[in-house]
């Protein structure tokens, strides 16, 4: 009587786990009678167990409820047997017979196992529509990257900088004017570049002028000239100012913002007809000038507080190129990093490369100064360097510092073992994705089978 108790848990304990399995199970006896099906296979295939059990599988072959293409398969040749199939409830899975022999080596069993694949197979196709889409997108820039000096560089690997670089592209053809705002040292002169080589005026003068870097006293001078004897120490014959030089050109107005209000006006005039006199001078002077201002403050609020005027402001501002800063597109940092290595290897004819730890913070790293910071600091490590492989020995203290306190921060941020947990297997889970770029590899590498590993990154999308 104990035996026969023990049997029956441990039958109850194999059915509990075969009903709690997330694949479906479906067996048969050696003549493909169904007697046993669980929830997970209603639950993938749409079909209910009392639809099957008790019946042959050569039934629902015949009315077309399911395919026992496996299972007639493993009858007749002894071996186990995969394949894809999908069903009438939208669902695709991987479906593997596998036959049970009694001591004559009969068939006493088959056990199919049906794994739900939709989840791996819909992520596979979105997969590839962006491997298709970065293929597309990536002929693209190659192509605009092409279009600029051969010293210039733009590196968009994430979406705004995509489109944003697209954009400029758009706004080249056209000679509206173009206000590009964005963190000092994110490159906001570099799309003023990319615009004008883009541009019907590519052939004539682009001109750049730093509006904070020439005294107040000189600014209009330096705009718009003067004629002889304007001032003292004036040449003879008068000079040219800089709107002249780029007559039929483009004008970069570097840092606009901090121009002065007295200039603001006398700018306006000249974006909206186009003329102007020299310092002196009351002879009228026209010109067609293109436009692009660029500037690392929020002349929306110098709007507010009367530091900027808000005409000149909306005649600036037709179309808007926002630079993201860099700590906001981290997956533009290691392309930068390469390229500038390459960049000063070739300079300074060295063959210096990184060490893991040294990629690591400077992926992880704030960049203050943006791209800027970045070029220079990498220049740092090629040139003081005394090995060919850097390392974090020549890191600069406050690099190391912001990485290091950043972590800290996190680390100090989690309160619950749960917490903890969770964030490790987060990083794991993309981190693998990663590196191997498919699901299959990524899994295999953490010891989890696919589909664990798709619910689980679908977890943390």
């Amino acid at each position: 009587m104990e035996m026969i108790n023990k049997d029956e848990n441990y039958i109850k304990t194999l059915e509990t786990i075969i009903e709690t399995s997330f694949d479906g199970i479906y067996v048969t006896d050696g003549k493909a009678n169904t007697i046993l099906v669980n929830k997970s296979y209603e639950r993938i295939t749409g079909l209910k167990r009392e639809e099957l059990i008790g019946r042959n599988m050569s039934e629902f072959i015949d009315n077309g409820t399911i395919s026992g293409v496996t299972s007639f398969w493993v009858l007749q040749n002894k071996k186990s047997k995969t394949v894809y199939q999908s069903f009438k409830s939208g669902k695709s899975a991987l479906v593997t017979s596998t036959p049970f022999f009694d001591e004559k080596g009969e068939i006493e069993l088959i056990v199919t196992n049906v794994r739900d694949i939709t989840e791996l197979k819909e992520l596979q196709e979105k997969e590839n529509q962006r491997k298709d889409e970065n293929i597309k997108y990536k002929g693209i820039i190659e192509e605009l990257k092409l279009q600029l000096a051969n010293d210039e560089y733009i590196i968009a690997e994430d979406e705004n900088m995509l489109n944003l670089l697209l954009l400029a592209k758009r706004v080249a053809r056209v000679d509206t004017t173009i206000l590009i705002v964005g963190e000092s040292g994110s490159g906001k002169e570099l799309f003023a570049k990319y615009i004008y080589n883009n541009s019907p005026r590519k052939n004539k003068p682009f001109i750049k002028i730093n509006c904070g870097a020439i005294p107040e006293n000189l600014i209009e001078s330096e705009l718009f000239g003067y004629a002889e004897g304007s001032f003292t120490g004036a040449v003879k014959g008068g000079k040219m100012g800089i709107f002249e030089a780029a007559n039929k050109g483009t004008l970069l107005l570097d840092e606009i913002g901090e121009l002065p209000l007295n200039m603001q006006v006398k700018l306006l005039r000249v974006l909206q007809d186009g003329k102007f006199e020299r310092v002196g001078s009351n002879d009228t002077i026209e010109v067609d000038v293109r436009i692009i201002a660029s500037t690392n403050k929020n002349l929306e609020e110098m709007v507010e507080k009367g530091l900027f005027r808000e005409d000149l402001f909306y005649r600036l501002n037709v179309v808007q190129l926002k630079v993201v800063p860099l700590r906001e597109r981290k997956s533009s940092v290691i392309p930068l990093v390469e390229y500038f290595l390459k960049v000063y290897n070739e300079k300074y004819d060295m063959k210096k490369s990184l060490t893991n730890e040294v990629i690591k913070y400077l992926y992880e790293y704030s960049w203050p100064g943006n791209v800027r910071e970045l070029r220079n600091l990498v220049e740092m490590l090629v040139v003081t360097s005394v090995t060919n492989n850097i390392c974090m020995e020549i890191m600069p203290a406050h690099v190391i510092r912001d990485v290091d306190e950043k972590n800290t921060g996190e680390k100090e941020n989690i309160t619950k073992l749960s917490d903890a947990l969770e964030k490790i297997e987060k990083d794991m889970i993309f981190r693998a994705y990663d590196k191997y770029g498919n699901v299959r590899d990524a899994a295999k590498e953490l010891g989890i089978d696919a589909s664990t590993f798709v619910r689980k990154r679908k977890k943390y999308l």
